[in-house]
């Protein structure tokens, strides 16, 4: 694996890993984490198909070893992800997206559908309605003191450094289908993901509802390079059907997981290695 700092045209500097080789596939692989706040945790996933392709991986800005400050908005992330792609010597490449990062691929790809020759979303993204399902499905998977702890945790702007584990651990391990292993995986990534750039977080959820992506399915549609696939869990907290209603819009392949939840290399390693290499496989090669 190598890693490197590239520097964008505002001088930010976003760390980079780059793993595989172009050996054996056509078309590199770029994975977009998700978010948005976080640093990149899809080491895992680069390491299932690492042998059939070149991937690369980085740390959006503003978060991880790439420290920046500044105005965040879907435009400047979208130029980063060209910039890096020029920077790396690509004129197109395979975006693996997951999370919000399945709303970065998309909205890169109608920014500059000419640079994406294949799309893979894992658990995303999910268009209105669903925020409601989503919201039910992770109350259920909280006990009343859970959530009465949760509240009290947000509701304190100054939390302490177990406070702000605790807290983030609440917030996630209800994106586990796996009840008996959800908190543990929300704990390890709660220690791992800190600090979560806040600010971040807000001003690109803001910046998806003042351009959301609904209002540009049909273009999407248009755009989208053939083979285009969705893999997803069907027991996210966030609601399989979501992914099937947009799947179908969308005229694209939709994989649902068995008993997996938002992270389905996790949960189902086997079936989701499996549908990521058949994926992976497919579009890296299929430009020849």
């Amino acid at each position: 694996m190598s890693a490197a700092e590239i520097e964008m045209d505002d001088g930010a500097q976003l760390r980079t890993w780059t793993t595989g080789s172009l050996d054996h596939a056509d078309i590199p692989l770029v994975i977009l984490h998700g978010g948005p706040g976080l640093p990149d945790y899809l080491g895992p996933v680069a390491g299932m198909v690492e042998d059939l392709c070149l991937v690369h991986r980085y740390d959006q800005r503003g978060t991880g070893g790439s420290g920046w400050e500044g105005h965040h908005t879907i435009a400047r992330h979208v130029r980063d992800l060209a910039l890096l792609l020029d920077a790396w010597g690509h004129d197109r490449a395979v975006l693996v997206g997951h999370s919000f990062g399945t709303n970065l691929a998309c909205y890169f790809a109608l920014a500059h559908p000419e640079r994406v020759a294949g799309l893979i979303q894992i658990a995303g993204p999910f268009l209105d309605p669903w925020r409601d399902a989503y919201g039910a499905a992770q109350r259920t998977r909280r006990t009343d003191e859970q959530q009465d702890r949760l509240d009290e945790l947000e509701a304190n702007a100054s939390r302490t450094d177990a406070e702000e584990i605790e807290y983030l651990t609440l917030s996630w391990f209800t994106d586990h289908a796996d009840r008996a292993r959800a908190w543990d995986w929300a704990l390890a990534s709660a220690r791992a993901l800190r600090p979560v750039n806040y600010v971040m977080n807000s001003q690109l959820n803001a910046a998806k509802k003042a351009d959301p992506l609904e209002s540009h399915v049909n273009e999407l549609r248009e755009r989208l390079p053939a083979g285009t696939v969705i893999i997803g869990g069907t027991d996210d907290s966030r609601p399989a059907d979501a992914l099937r209603r947009l799947g179908a819009h969308l005229g694209c392949e939709v994989v649902l997981i068995p008993n997996a939840g938002h992270h389905p290399w996790l949960e189902a390693p086997d079936q989701f290695t499996a549908a990521i290499r058949t994926a992976v496989a497919r579009q890296t090669r299929r430009h020849a």
